[in-house]
């Protein structure tokens, strides 16, 4: 994998407390890998803090919006700038902290057999660190109710944590997804694999943040309900359209039943 050309996108609001030492973690364990910052007007001075980074490290970039509009079109803003830059991997990572950058490696090197990579909590491997019940339950359930309505045996859907080929989100209008929070997160692996194009999931450590205030809601619950349910009405196929790929699969795990889904044995560790 060519790591001169990855970007990892990560959406700020309100993040000053998080996103240097997020930016230092980052930069530390992956040199050649270049930061995007997508900052949404933050009250708090978020966005300043970025330009102050970006202005000593040629390997970060921020782009400014003009107000919170959510993370589904933060991201797609982020690849849209990422994609005109001639970047060839653009990976997803929050700002706060709960993504280990220690780990980009692990879906870096899956991603030279696949075309999107997602870390993965709910695998063999993958852990949880400090979270409520509630919000175990709530993940899990959500992920339960991805593979039960659209039948896409992803273990963890709604992960944020991810990596694509550039040619996954090229091949995409991007002006016309409008979903946002975790129901962004499953439409995006739901089209890849959808139009046949080769997921793995890679087991990560995500450890809630230690600072700031998470961003999840009932609005962002509500919207991955209700689209989800809309999704499985309207499309009725549940099986990937068949591509040819140049470079092997991966070993599957046992109980998948669609070639182009995978699960790496990674085995996590402390960060």
């Amino acid at each position: 994998m060519d790591r001169h050309r990855v970007v990892v996108c990560i959406p700020t609001y309100n993040e000053r407390d998080n996103l240097p030492d997020t930016a230092r973690r980052l930069r530390r364990a992956n040199p050649t890998v270049d930061l995007l910052v997508i900052d949404d007007a933050s009250p708090d001075g978020t966005g300043q803090i970025a330009d102050k980074l970006a202005a000593d490290d040629d390997h970060i970039h921020v782009l400014h919006r003009t107000e919170k509009s959510g993370l589904g079109t933060a991201y797609i803003a982020g690849f849209t700038w990422a994609l005109q830059h001639d970047y060839t991997v653009i990976v997803e990572m929050d700002a706060d902290g709960s993504h280990q950058p220690e780990q980009l490696p692990r879906l870096l090197t899956a991603l030279e057999h696949a075309d999107l990579v997602i870390g993965a909590r709910w695998i063999p491997g993958g852990e949880v660190r400090n979270w409520p019940r509630r919000r175990l339950l709530l993940s899990r359930g959500a992920n339960l109710y991805v593979r039960a309505a659209l039948g896409m045996p992803l273990r963890d859907a709604t992960a944020g944590y991810r990596a694509y080929r550039a040619d996954v989100l090229r091949a995409r209008d991007l002006t016309r997804i409008a979903s946002q929070g975790y129901c962004f997160q499953v439409d995006l692996a739901w089209q890849a694999w959808r139009a046949g194009y080769r997921v793995t999931e890679v087991p990560i450590t995500f450890v809630e943040r230690a600072r700031g205030t998470s961003k999840m809601s009932n609005t962002i619950v509500a919207e991955a309900f209700w689209r989800v349910g809309w999704w499985a009405l309207t499309h009725p196929r549940r099986t990937p359209t068949p591509r040819t790929h140049t470079q092997p699969h991966t070993t599957s795990d046992p109980d998948t039943t669609h070639s182009n889904i995978t699960h790496s044995n990674v085995t996590t560790s402390s960060s």
